[in-house]
């Protein structure tokens, strides 16, 4: 199934779909693709004496759960940073993402370790997440984190957290995007409080950006 607001394309000759909520649908698999969720960022900023907002391991969790009805996907794969920090283990963050387990027991969860994973520690074993270094490869399809990791496939990937100035006389608008190229597609961040990074594309590069309800084709 399509969600409203998304966007088909090409890619390796798969159908993927870009997602409004800023994440990939391969439909032929079934499979989800989320990028940079960085669950327990704002644990770790608390734990620095820094104030920041609390519920953005609920909100994330919900804009999963909408994604996964939506889609009817049975696998969601984390493309690195699934945590932010060694604060994410804190009992509040890990109690949210267990119980969001239960739930979701028959879903299979894969993640391609990222720079953020390596120093925040594996998650609990209880979410039973398939822990794989990148590139993990899928037929025609290599799952990364680092985008411009040496890879056998058409490469998937994020970290960048890519957004898109939209500008006119008068104002600029920042979007998250998507970053498709000739051989690897960068997918904005999925978390809410994860922040961006300006992207200048280069010639062969297409821009989608998400405005949270749909996406569009700005170059």
């Amino acid at each position: 199934m399509t969600p409203a607001g998304s966007v088909t394309v090409e890619a390796a000759g798969e159908r993927l779909v870009l997602l409004a909520q800023k994440a990939v649908f391969w439909p032929r698999e079934r499979l989800l693709a989320i990028a940079d969720i960085h669950f327990g960022k704002a644990a770790a900023f608390r734990a620095l004496g820094i104030p920041v907002p609390r519920g953005t391991t609920s909100e994330n969790l919900d804009a999963l759960d909408a994604l996964i009805d939506a889609t009817g996907a049975n696998h969601v794969l984390f493309l690195g940073d699934f945590l932010h920090a060694r604060a994410a283990h804190v009992a509040g963050t890990q109690a949210a993402m267990l119980a969001w387990r239960r739930r979701r027991c028959d879903l299979i969860l894969t993640l391609v370790r990222g720079n953020h994973d390596k120093h925040a520690g594996d998650p609990a074993e209880l979410l039973a997440i398939d822990l794989v270094d990148e590139p993990w490869t899928v037929g025609p399809l290599s799952f990364c984190h680092h985008p411009d990791l040496d890879a056998p496939g058409y490469v998937l990937a994020g970290h960048v957290h890519p957004v898109y100035v939209l500008a006119t006389r008068f104002d600029a608008l920042r979007l998250p995007c998507f970053v498709l190229g000739p051989r690897r597609m960068i997918l904005p961040s999925f978390g809410s409080f994860t922040g961006g990074h300006v992207v200048h594309p280069g010639p062969d590069e297409r821009i989608y950006v998400t405005s949270g309800e749909a996406v569009h084709s700005v170059r």
